[in-house]
């Protein structure tokens, strides 16, 4: 089969020729790089966070400015949970205000950075375990602007999403991610944005900078897990007993750290910073890799 043909049909066939005319420009710019960007996962927490100086805010901007400029920046959101798999193919994403209740200067945030049409093809082609949806819909949710308008103020970088599709178990979205390990060698930046311990149900506004113990327990078995390269243990998460069933109700805000988990290399350096366990049964927690 010929490359044109390949790449057509890895696409869904919907390719023209001056969309493969961008992706065959989008690989002759971004030379194959002799080590790995690093990754990250991040506990997002609060929307407020997005336009609050604070130390969770503070942590991600911290962590832009220690890593290479990126290319682009490949965001796994909680808030982005669909039926298959998209990856946001628009030029200019907008912003979303998918939230609630908060004031109205969080609805005034816009983050206005530019998408990357041939970025998105190229994910697509690489993922083949699905077929990949090149959405010109959605946007950048708040499980990705809040942080990255922090790490990168400027909206300079391109930024795309890619959804988590429910129907599907932990183990998928881990052997999924690892298809994307060569955009790392483009210098794209991985996020995967949610919370390790994420209970809203059970969510006490007193424990302004606490957490519940089985709730601490839990933030401090999964690093522990992390740390030891145990990925079969937080792909088989329901296993962990009756404290991480409590920390994890429903999966989409853990979800985003198994696709970081799955691009990791054996013997990549994990790091941890905001490990905080707040409000109970929230874990802001950012998973930093390479």
């Amino acid at each position: 089969m010929k490359r044109s043909e390949f790449l057509k049909s890895a696409l869904g066939g919907a390719i023209t020729m001056e969309s493969l005319k961008d992706l065959y420009k989008w690989n002759e710019q971004l030379a194959t790089k002799d080590s790995l960007m690093p990754m990250l996962f991040v506990g997002h927490g609060s929307p407020m966070n997005g336009i609050e100086d604070n130390e969770f805010s503070q942590g991600w901007k911290k962590f832009g400015e220690e890593i290479p400029v990126p290319t682009a920046v490949l965001v796994v959101s909680a808030h982005w949970y669909t039926p298959g798999t998209k990856v946001t193919a628009m030029p200019e994403p907008r912003t979303i205000h998918d939230f609630g209740g908060f004031p109205k200067a969080l609805f005034d945030v816009q983050y206005p950075a530019p998408g990357n049409p041939a970025l998105a093809k190229e994910t697509a082609a690489l993922i083949h375990k699905a077929s990949v949806g090149l959405d010109h819909e959605w946007g950048l949710d708040h499980g990705t602007w809040t942080v990255v308008r922090h790490m990168y103020p400027q909206a300079n970088i391109p930024v795309l999403q890619l959804s988590i599709d429910y129907t599907k178990p932990p183990r998928y979205h881990y052997e999924l991610a690892r298809e994307l390990g060569a955009l790392r060698k483009k210098g794209v930046l991985i996020i995967g944005s949610g919370n390790m311990v994420h209970n809203l149900r059970i969510l006490n506004w007193q424990l302004t900078d606490k957490g519940y113990d089985w709730a601490i327990e839990m933030n401090e078995t999964f690093k522990s897990l992390i740390q030891k390269n145990q990925h079969s243990s937080l792909i088989n998460y329901e296993n962990l007993g009756q404290a991480a069933k409590m920390s994890i109700p429903t999966p989409e805000h853990y979800l985003p750290l198994l696709y970081i988990l799955g691009l990791k290399e054996e013997n990549e350096k994990v790091g941890f910073f905001n490990d905080k366990t707040l409000m109970g049964s929230i874990s802001m927690t950012s998973v930093k890799v390479g």
